[in-house]
């Protein structure tokens, strides 16, 4: 898995176009010093939060199309404090928007904004249940809010003041995905698509479908494989890892539906997602929702 630091933040539109195949072939894009403003007084307000209870919650989520926070620990944050917060991440989300909307200009208006996230906690030694760790090796997919087939594009910023923060990624989706569904077991499900996504689980092992909200089979495929992969010892302890280290102050942007990522160590960070849509890829052959139609042979969606 490569790492290509960026020497400049306004590409040509040729430039653009190849940083996003790029990052949809599983790159990782990386600023040694972030393009992100945030000004000293929100960075000290931030860095003098901590949850009391790393239990409840693994960061704390801003809904920027209803400029709502979640995830704060009630019992500590008076409502200034809340306040202040949800201007300092309505003002974080607003710059990283601005900024991609021109740095990967053949995406614009072809994304959905999702979540931003702030996090406070040290992700090393964290008592978090096995699905919700993110020092396990796992693609992303979000267990209440199906893609159905757009992207998971995400722009990180480390703010700590000293401490680099620490990941592990393994290889991408396609060649990840083939471990599990070789040709000679890949399934060839009948054209009814209510079908396709459980006939392609069951070929790599993933059981059943997961209940609750509606997904397409590309959706539940998606959610099994994160659970899959974190749960698997075997696959954790034993694939190829490439380690990264990001120092504080730098910010990088990966597509982590492909990438397979953990996160061993760090603190206080940063981060804006969006869901990109399958229309807006400049190399749709890597999106894992190609990947997996081409093992189904039949559409996911």
């Amino acid at each position: 898995m490569g790492l290509i630091t960026l020497e400049t933040t306004s590409p040509s539109p040729d430039q653009a176009r190849q940083l996003c195949a790029q990052l949809e072939a599983g790159e990782i894009l990386y600023f040694p010093q972030t393009p992100i403003r945030i000004p000293e007084n929100d960075l000290s307000f931030l860095l003098g939060q901590q949850q009391t209870d790393s239990s409840l919650h693994k960061n704390i989520a801003y809904k920027p199309n209803i400029d709502a926070l979640s995830g704060l620990d009630t019992k500590t944050a008076d409502q200034a404090a809340v306040d202040r917060l949800r201007g300092i991440m309505r003002s974080y989300s607003r710059s990283v928007v601005e900024f991609l909307t021109g740095f990967l200009s053949p995406y614009r208006g072809q994304w959905q904004l999702d979540y931003a996230s702030f996090r406070p906690q040290e992700e090393q030694g964290r008592d978090l249940s096995l699905r919700k760790r993110n020092d396990l090796l796992h693609t992303d997919a979000f267990p209440t809010r199906p893609t159905q087939g757009a992207r998971i594009l995400r722009f990180f910023n480390n703010i700590h003041p000293t401490r680099t923060r620490d990941w592990v990624v393994a290889d991408p989706f396609a060649k990840l995905v083939g471990q599990f569904a070789p040709a000679e077991i890949a399934p060839v499900p009948d054209t009814a698509m209510s079908r396709a996504g459980k006939g392609l689980g069951r070929a790599i092992g993933l059981g059943a479908a997961i209940p609750s909200i509606k997904r397409s089979p590309y959706d539940d495929f998606m959610m099994r494989f994160h659970n899959f992969l974190k749960e698997n010892a075997r696959f954790q302890a034993e694939s190829t890892k490439y380690p990264w280290q990001f120092p504080a102050g730098s910010s990088w942007m990966v597509y982590t539906d492909t990438v397979p990522h953990a996160v061993l160590t760090g603190q206080y960070a940063l981060e804006q997602t969006f869901l990109v849509k399958p229309e807006a890829m400049v190399a749709p052959e890597h999106s894992p929702l190609k990947v997996l139609e081409a093992i189904a042979g039949t559409g996911l969606l």
